[in-house]
């Protein structure tokens, strides 16, 4: 006869292991000006990169949903490619007091294309999207594979992407990619042109990328990691 487990001999560590919920994730992809084709994409790899490494991606384009009682079931609210202005005051205040409480940001791309009437969240971003040239391959400097979401690459990317020129850089993020911009044309930050960054912000952490234009990049194996490891930082595994 097979000897059963008793329930009483179970570590507190099993205990827990098993009753263990998911982490739930929100994209946010709502707009209000430019709406990139990439979105449904970018949600789709988000959610298969979820399921894979055990989190629960939720999408919204419904700016109501951000309020207290529902934002406090989110471990990381992700901005993919949201533009303008997407939140009212009230919201904006949901979402601050969201991050002060410990709750996560992670910006992709267009993430920076918004809310500029709200200084606040250009710092929690890190910069604003200024303008752009036309889309090309690009070299982009590695300056820290001691992230996460850097980790996997090698010193140099070489990158087919719409390359942001920003403003209003935030001079307290950690900077984790560079572009070079002899490499690519139309580039007017100059040696510092950050692509990529986090850093802790106001109570909360603040991870934004500005790859993720086109649909290709979601399909990209070196991209689809360097997001895994924002989100695994955001959320505090790494």
């Amino acid at each position: 006869m097979a000897i059963g487990v008793n329930a009483q001999d179970q570590t507190e560590s099993e205990k827990s292991a098993q009753t263990k919920i998911p982490e739930l994730v929100l994209i946010f992809s709502k707009t209000e000006g430019y709406r990139h084709k990439s979105i449904e994409k970018g949600v789709q790899t988000l959610k298969e990169l979820g399921r894979a490494n055990g989190f629960i991606v939720l999408q919204t384009e419904t700016s109501a949903d951000f309020n207290g009682a529902n934002l406090k079931n989110y471990k990381l609210v992700i901005f993919l490619s949201t533009t303008m202005d997407v939140l009212n005051d009230q919201e904006q205040d949901a979402f601050k007091a969201y991050i002060n409480g410990g709750g996560n940001y992670m910006g992709i791309h267009a993430a920076t294309d918004t809310e500029y009437d709200w200084p606040w969240y250009g710092k929690l971003a890190g910069a604003y999207f200024e303008n752009h040239p036309q889309q090309q391959k690009a070299r982009i400097e590695v300056v820290d594979r001691n992230h996460p979401s850097t980790e996997h690459l090698k010193e140099e990317w070489f990158h087919f992407d719409e390359w942001y020129n920003f403003m209003n850089l935030n001079p307290d993020v950690h900077v984790l990619m560079k572009l070079d911009e002899s490499s690519y044309d139309g580039g007017t930050n100059g040696d510092n042109h950050p692509i990529a960054w986090y850093h802790e912000y106001d109570g909360g952490r603040a991870f934004y990328t500005g790859l993720g234009h086109t649909e290709a990049a979601f399909e990209d194996t070196d991209f689809k990691q360097h997001l895994l490891g924002g989100i695994e930082w955001c959320l505090g595994r790494k």
